[in-house]
């Protein structure tokens, strides 16, 4: 059984998300980016309550601005999806879960140190440039269970 419910259309759209935000880190950059994405879309507290499809934890709005940087900004988001990235979000969608992004919810770049929490949550690890955030503890058990 998949982490989350799927269509081909969306494995093309979280593998130009995760090209977008990780091609620079490669595929295991990219992997994390995605353990995110599926993260959300499981995520059953936070600002993540009402996401439950890949286009809503993609085009979430936050503030005014898309959640993630590349829906706006972000060149490489609207190219076609190659093979390779298909192939990694597809191994996310499945069942692909593995440390620093494990159980987060939240990444970012800081060009810096990562910082020990964001917004209140938890480090949990980096790769390379991206610093990724778990959920504080005992709040987020939907997080967990996948």
């Amino acid at each position: 059984m998949p982490r989350v419910k799927y269509k081909s259309s969306d494995v093309d759209l979280m593998a130009r998300m995760m090209r977008a935000e990780a091609e620079g880190e490669g595929k295991q950059g990219m992997l994390y980016v995605g353990n995110v994405i599926v993260n959300r879309a499981n995520a059953e507290c936070s600002d993540f309550r009402d996401l439950r499809t890949i286009p809503e934890v993609i085009f979430q709005i936050q503030g005014g601005n898309y959640s993630f940087e590349a829906v706006q900004k972000g060149n490489l988001f609207y190219r076609r999806a190659r093979e390779a990235e298909k192939r990694l979000a597809e191994k996310n969608l499945k069942y692909w879960r593995n440390h620093p992004a494990k159980y987060a919810l939240w990444y970012f770049n800081p060009y810096a140190p990562c910082p020990s929490t964001w917004y209140g949550q938890p480090f949990t690890g980096q790769y390379k440039n991206h610093c990724y955030y778990e959920p504080e503890a005992g709040t987020c058990a939907s997080v967990y269970r996948w």
